[in-house]
């Protein structure tokens, strides 16, 4: 699965402008688009989570990314992909810059700013799904979890010592790391008993100390 992208110093305002200046909201579980849809825009979360997945032909649900504040999805219909190949679902209350295709090509071509940004958005993508395949062939599963948790925090990108992310089933997380929901349950419950993090039934959020980089770190 690709790990949460990294969001980017940049002025939405030009992709505004360019969706004619609207921005679609939408509610928790609200379907973005849907697999076999035609592929005809580009999405920009301005603010809020969204869930990334695909359908197997048996109806295994594999996630593909979880994308949030400042990153790029949809992409796909840029590089002539005619239908969706995967299904965007809003995870929390969104609000997204939709902008078609026709005028992405062009703001790509037109600006040389958001076109270097939107460059460096891709090449860390892969790079990005490169760490995944090493994760995935080396690390054990508690290692796994400890990293999308963190990534899922943007640890490290401003500063702030604990970071609050949307409530994710255990059956998700598992679906992420590639383990079973019993081992995700055993190692969130064993991050919390030593202060990694911190959750409970009721909560809007799980707060992710930095100190959950330690189970990373630890060989």
């Amino acid at each position: 699965m690709q790990q949460p992208d990294v969001p980017m110093p940049f002025d939405s305002q030009a992709l505004v402008a360019a969706a004619g200046g609207t921005v679609e909201r939408y509610w928790k579980d609200r379907v973005v688009f849907a697999q076999g849809d035609p592929a005809n825009a580009v999405f920009y979360v301005l603010h809020g989570t969204v869930k990334v997945a695909t359908l197997s032909p048996r109806g295994k649900e594999a996630i593909i990314a979880i994308v949030n504040d400042g990153v790029f999805f949809g992409e796909g219909c840029l590089a002539s992909q005619p239908l969706r190949t995967a299904t965007a679902v809003a995870m929390t209350e969104c609000s997204l810059v939709k902008v078609k295709k026709t005028a992405m090509a062009r703001l790509l071509h037109e600006e040389p700013k958001l076109s270097g940004m939107f460059i460096t958005h891709l090449l860390r993508r892969n790079i990005r799904i490169e760490e995944d395949l090493i994760d995935q062939l080396f690390n054990s599963s508690e290692k796994r979890l400890a990293r999308i948790l963190l990534l899922l925090a943007r640890f490290g990108q401003d500063g702030r010592p604990d970071e609050v992310i949307a409530n994710l089933s255990q059956e998700t997380l598992a679906e992420m790391i590639g383990t079973t929901r019993s081992r995700v349950s055993f190692f969130l419950n064993k991050f919390r008993k030593l202060g990694f993090i911190e959750y409970s039934a009721s909560s809007e959020g799980m707060h992710v100390r930095p100190s959950l980089l330690k189970v990373i770190l630890h060989d």
